[in-house]
This record gives C-alpha cells, sequence and structure tokens, in this order.
C-alpha cells in the first residue's frame, strides 16, 4: 500500500521543519551549530525550577496531576493578563488562553479563522512554523518583503487592494525571526491604520520581545490596538524555558472562545504541573532580574558573532544588526544558493539556517541565510564564524573585510 497516496491535501505538499532537521547534527559533538533557536541551557534557572517542582508536588500534588480547565491554571492566566496590561491597551472584550508553547496558540488561532483559500500575508523572510501552519490550513499565502524598519508597507497596501481574500497578516515585529529586525512605532502605527482600512486581523507573535540588548523598546502592535484587531502570541519558552512548553495568546474573548473550543480537541488543556511551576517561578522570584541576565549574555554573544562576521566574512557578504532576541540574517550575491552552502559547511562541522526555508516559496534559490548566536559560547562563536568566513571566501572569491 502506498500510505502517501492516502495524504491530505492540508499536509501533502509540507516540508519537514529544517531547523529540526539540523538537530540530529547535534548528536555530532564537533558539530558547532548556529542553526537552532535554543537559549543558553546554562541560563536555565535549573536549581530554582527543581525545588518549586518539588514543592508544587508535595503541597499541591493532587491539582499539579490532574486535569485542568482548557483556558490556563487561573493564576498564571492573571499574571499574564496583567503584565500585558502594563505595556499599554487591553480592550474589555481581550481575554488570555496559556497554551502548549506560543507555536499551539498560532495553530489555534489559524485554525479558528482560516478556511481554505482565505489569504494570509506574511513577512518574507519569516518563521517556518508560521508558514506552516498556515499552510496546512491551505491558506493563499502572500510574502512581503521586510525593510530595515520593518514590513514593506507599500507593497503590503498594494496587495491588500488587488487580493480581497487576505484574512490575517503575521508578523514577528520585534526581533524578527529570522531577520532579527524590529519594526519601527511609525511602521506599527501605519500597520493598524491599514488593517482597519481592509478589515484584517493581526498576528503579532513575540517570542522574543524581552530580550532586548540595545536601543530602546517600542510598544507593541498590540499596546496600540483600540480596536481588538490584535491576537498576540507570547512564550516562556525564551525568558524560562522550552521544555516547559509554555506559552499564551490575548486576543478577542470571541477568538479566544473558538481556540478553546479547538484545543479541546488537540489536546484538552495544557500541561498543569508545568503551568504552577512557571506561576510559582514568576512570583517567588525577579523574572525580570532573570530576564536582563539573559540580555546581558546574548547581549554579549550578539556583539561577538557580529565583529568576527566583520573581521572573516568576505566583503560581499552583509549581515542584520539585532537589538535583541536570538537570530541575525546573512546576505550573500544573489546567485549563490546557501542550500548548496549548508551541505558544504557541515562537511566543516558547521550548521545553519539556509534561507529558502523561511520563504513563501521555499523551493525557489536563495541566498541567505539565518545565524543563532544565543545556544553557542564565546569560543564556539569565534571558532565557527571564523571556518564559516573561510568558506565563504572560498565559495565567493571575495576578501574578509
Amino acid at each position: 500500500m502506498n500510505i502517501k497516496s492516502k495524504f491530505s491535501d492540508k499536509v501533502k505538499d509540507m516540508e519537514g521543519s529544517a531547523i529540526r532537521a539540523t538537530f540530529k547534527l547535534l548528536a555530532n559533538p564537533d558539530i558547532i551549530s548556529f542553526a537552532g533557536g535554543a537559549p543558553a541551557k546554562e541560563l536555565f534557572p535549573k536549581a530554582e525550577l527543581a525545588e518549586i517542582a518539588k514543592d508544587v508536588l508535595k503541597e499541591n500534588g493532587e491539582v499539579a496531576l490532574q486535569y485542568g480547565i482548557t483556558e490556563g491554571y487561573e493564576p498564571l492566566r492573571k499574571w499574564v493578563t496583567d503584565r500585558i496590561s502594563k505595556t499599554g491597551n487591553v480592550t474589555d472584550n481581550d481575554n488570555v488562553i496559556i497554551v502548549s508553547g506560543g507555536q499551539q496558540g498560532i495553530d489555534l488561532a489559524a485554525k479558528s479563522l482560516l478556511n481554505p483559500g482565505d489569504g494570509v500575508v506574511c513577512e518574507e523572510p519569516s518563521f517556518i512554523g508560521g508558514l506552516n501552519c498556515f499552510r496546512s490550513y491551505n491558506a493563499e499565502i502572500y510574502g512581503v518583503e521586510v525593510e530595515n524598519d520593518g514590513i514593506n508597507m507599500d507593497k503590503l497596501e498594494q496587495l491588500l487592494k488587488e487580493h480581497s481574500n487576505i484574512k490575517v497578516l503575521y508578523t514577528i515585529a520585534t526581533f524578527q525571526n529570522p531577520s532579527g529586525i524590529t519594526m519601527s512605532l511609525e511602521k506599527r502605527k501605519k500597520l493598524l491604520e491599514i488593517a482597519d482600512k481592509y478589515d484584517i486581523i493581526i498576528f503579532e507573535d513575540n517570542p522574543y520581545g524581552e530580550l532586548r540588548f540595545a536601543g530602546e523598546d517600542i510598544p507593541t502592535i498590540k499596546s496600540l490596538d483600540t480596536e481588538g484587531r490584535v491576537a498576540y502570541f507570547g512564550s516562556f519558552s525564551k525568558i524560562l524555558s522550552p521544555g516547559l512548553r509554555l506559552g499564551f495568546v490575548s486576543a478577542d474573548a470571541d477568538l479566544i472562545e473558538r481556540m478553546v473550543i479547538c484545543k479541546q480537541v488537540q489536546d484538552v488543556h495544557t500541561n498543569v504541573l508545568s503551568q504552577m511551576i512557571a506561576y510559582e517561578f514568576v512570583t517567588r522570584y525577579d523574572i525580570d532580574a532573570h530576564i536582563k541576565k539573559l540580555c546581558e549574555s546574548y547581549g554579549k554573544r550578539a556583539k561577538l558573532m557580529m565583529d568576527c562576521m566583520d573581521k572573516y566574512f568576505p566583503k560581499c557578504v552583509t549581515h542584520t544588526n539585532p537589538e535583541g532576541g536570538l537570530f541575525l540574517f546573512c546576505t550573500m550575491p544573489e546567485q549563490y544558493d546557501t542550500r548548496e552552502i549548508m551541505d558544504m559547511a557541515v562537511k566543516k562541522n558547521i550548521a545553519f539556517v539556509p534561507g529558502a526555508t523561511t520563504m513563501v516559496d521555499d523551493k525557489k534559490k536563495c541566498s541567505t541565510f539565518r545565524m543563532n548566536y544565543s545556544a553557542s559560547n564565546e569560543e564556539q562563536i569565534e571558532r565557527g564564524i571564523k571556518i564559516l568566513g573561510e568558506l565563504l571566501c572560498e565559495i565567493t572569491g571575495d576578501t574578509p573585510r
């Protein structure tokens, strides 16, 4: 039997995440991987979480080990709501759901809103998890280029004029994945104006927003929204632990209600023990001090990576200059395909994410690649960028800066 012939239209053409595939490379201890999106494992608050887990199970195990409500552990939901409220607008009709990682939030919202053929505008490049989510619901995906200050608003509006099927715009406005670029305040305000004009919903995915190590904070799009048009996706993965699998969505209560019903089909509720551990951590300890420690470490690593690129990369390869988050994005002359270069790099024990995987049309040749700096130590960054730089100089025939 050919089981592939039975696959649904929703998934038959989907490709697995190239980022997840690179995890297999990590079994080789010689590989220096700049491909993942993981936080620094040495910065996990392991001792504190171990003590909390022990206390929760000992003192409140009957709750932690029992079924929970789909909307999430109420004390954690209230903490999330209060934290979001401090940044600006939360309309009277907003609600919050705790989800099993930010990715599930995107999926539940997409499932609640999208019919086959509905249009979704994505930044280009964009997060492969978001792209694959929209593909799985047979959405028509339209890419709009990301400029140095965020998505190109003129091209966005032109696209909306031409396609009446567009229902959702997906953006990672702060420390964008994969580019590391942050959308300007001016463009955030303009985006809301355009969304109101064309009656579209904004998915603001913000898993990295608290990891700022340079520059000035910019209000979230959600905090500027007065119409309930923004669904806001957050995560504990980058500020506490990805293994806890905790995220949240703040959105119009009617959308949250639909998402709750969809989640009941998927996994009934988010892991109660994880939610209780997270809540105890953010109330027992100073979460902002913990985040500050992460920002200081990631800022040093990002600066080192950019300094090393400026030293070892050929002049024809450029990179973005993030003020926070986990990633920066590199661009080679357009004649090169970074999927082929990735294969060459792996032979030298270096891994990165080819840019094609972050594009709406992931089959086209692409001359960009994503680099992660949070998961590698300083020695690995220095050595890995030197090796990669030498390879890129050899391929392009160009000399270092």
